[in-house]
Parts: C-alpha cells; structure tokens; sequence
C-alpha cells in the first residue's frame, strides 16, 4: 500500500462505517433514518430545544441541507417544528417522545462503532491515530 492511498482508505472506512450503523438501526426497527440524520439527533439529545440555524451550526452544514433532513425527520415523526411567536423567521426544532426513544439506540451502536473500530488497536495507537487525524483536518 502506498501513502497516496490514505485518502481512498478514509473513505472506504467512512462508507463501510456508515453502512454498519444504517443495518444496525434497520436490526433494531429504525428505518427511514441515515446517517446523515445523526448529528441532529445527538445535537438535539444535547440540547432538548434548537432553531434550525443552531442545528446547522453544529452539525457544519448549510440551513438548505438541514431544512431538508428535518423535513424528512418531521414526516417520520422523530421532531416537530415550531416558529417562534415573535420572529416567524425562526423555526425551532425538538424531538418528539418517538425521537427521544432513539437516544439508547443511538449509543448503543455508537458503542459498537467504536468497539468495532478500535479492535486490535492500543491506547497509544488510538492516539497517535487521533493526532494524526486532527493534523490532517486542521490541513484542510
């Protein structure tokens, strides 16, 4: 393997990681969902209450995106919206109780994410792994 190949490694990795939480969430009764719906839920888990510019925020993405992937979670019944009474241009977004159900789901596979990733791995090659990761992040 050459060192040109981290780049296409890193998104394999992403590609199968994904994979395994969307089958995860399909054997525990939860479809519908992907994974690009989870960083709300855990912003949302944090935070009971947030308007969808706080939610674009956090989770780094552009309000376009977000209104889309809360639209979705609004059909499914995972949140609800609400404006704000004084300023109609907010919309708040919270999770219903269907949503808040998710919550253990969500760390239980995250748990099993990490157990799978981190297998055969030291403590202190899971640093230098996170070293070099944030090294390569701040790059770009």
């Amino acid at each position: 393997m050459e060192t040109r190949d981290a780049i296409s490694l890193i998104s394999n990795i992403r590609e199968k990681v994904n994979r395994f939480i969307v089958a995860e969430m399909v054997k525990r009764g939860v479809d519908g969902i992907g994974t690009s719906h989870g960083d709300i839920f855990y912003s949302l888990f944090k935070s009971t209450r947030l308007t969808m510019a706080d939610i674009a925020k956090r989770i780094k993405k552009d309000k376009s995106t977000v209104t889309a992937l809360v639209e979705k979670l609004v059909r499914l019944g995972y949140v609800t919206k609400e404006r704000d009474i004084e300023d109609t241009r907010v919309v708040y977004v919270a999770l219903t109780d269907k949503g808040q159900e998710l919550e253990p789901i969500f760390e239980q596979i995250s748990q099993e994410v990490l157990n799978l990733f981190y297998m055969n791995i030291t403590e202190t090659e899971k640093e230098s792994l996170l070293q070099i990761l944030k090294k390569i992040h701040v790059n770009f």
